[in-house]
């Protein structure tokens, strides 16, 4: 499991993107790369890693559901994650 302050920074980094998500946008449209130097570096959306929402694990994410594989397998294990069967052929 990551540790809290790396899920905190992560979870910073999503408010960051998303404050400055508008101003981002208008800047870009008119060609000011002067103002885009100017805004915090954090509030780019290339700086942003996805994550399990769950443990924070940053690799093996599935898009789809949120989660890592690993979270994901004990979970449809479990019967958590509706519609999610084992596969048998």
């Amino acid at each position: 499991m990551a540790r809290e302050a790396v899920k905190a920074r992560e979870r910073k980094r999503e408010r960051l993107v998303a404050r400055y998500a508008e101003k981002r946008a208008k800047l870009k449209a008119e060609g000011d790369y002067e103002g885009l130097d100017k805004l915090p570096r954090n509030a780019s959306p290339v700086r942003l890693h996805n994550r399990c929402k769950l443990t924070g694990r940053p690799k093996g994410y599935m898009r789809k559901f949120g989660i890592s594989r690993v979270t994901f397998r004990e979970m449809a294990s479990a019967g958590k994650i509706p519609g999610v069967t084992k596969a048998s052929w």
